[in-house]
């Protein structure tokens, strides 16, 4: 079952945030409520805050028992952007951008989802597997393809 938490209007820039949400998705929530009170950003506070809200979700709306849940998607959308501004030389003004963020946090406890490190173990040995079978592969082709004559051009004519 899927439990959700949704923190609207953060303030905090999207782009900041997303940083940190990349770092928890597909992590079990212990391990995520641990990266992210040893994480030295703004970002980390709110994103964590909003985990706690899904955990608390769980337990009492869903009756699921937060130690076999697993963070199944952690998502930062754009809100709405304040416009401001700032005085400049000689009259003139140039905008400030103040934006925020929407937060979402979806819990599972039904499907186990890959972490960073079995994806990357998992990358290394098809790599391997393709080195044994290939051989090499890149800008000049399969190493078994023979390489063709170049056909030669025929001499452009002058205008007069």
């Amino acid at each position: 079952m899927e439990v959700r938490s949704i923190y609207k209007y953060a303030r905090i820039s999207p782009f900041k945030a997303r940083e940190v949400t990349r770092e928890i998705q597909g992590l079990p929530v212990s391990a995520a409520l641990d990266l992210l009170a040893f994480t030295p950003k703004k970002a980390a506070f709110l994103i964590n805050k909003t985990l706690k809200s899904a955990i608390a979700n769980a337990e009492n709306n869903a009756n699921l028992k937060p130690d076999g849940l697993v963070v199944k998607e952690a998502v930062v959308g754009e809100g709405p952007t304040f416009k401001r501004i700032m005085a400049r030389a000689r009259g003139s003004a140039s905008r400030i951008l103040k934006r925020t963020s929407h937060i979402r946090i979806v819990l599972t406890d039904e499907i186990k989802v890959e972490t960073r490190e079995t994806r990357k173990a998992k990358r290394k040995t098809e790599e391997k597997a393709a080195k044994k079978a290939g051989g090499t592969t890149g800008a000049e082709g399969p190493a078994t393809e023979e390489k063709k004559p170049k056909a030669k051009k025929a001499p452009k004519k002058s205008k007069k």
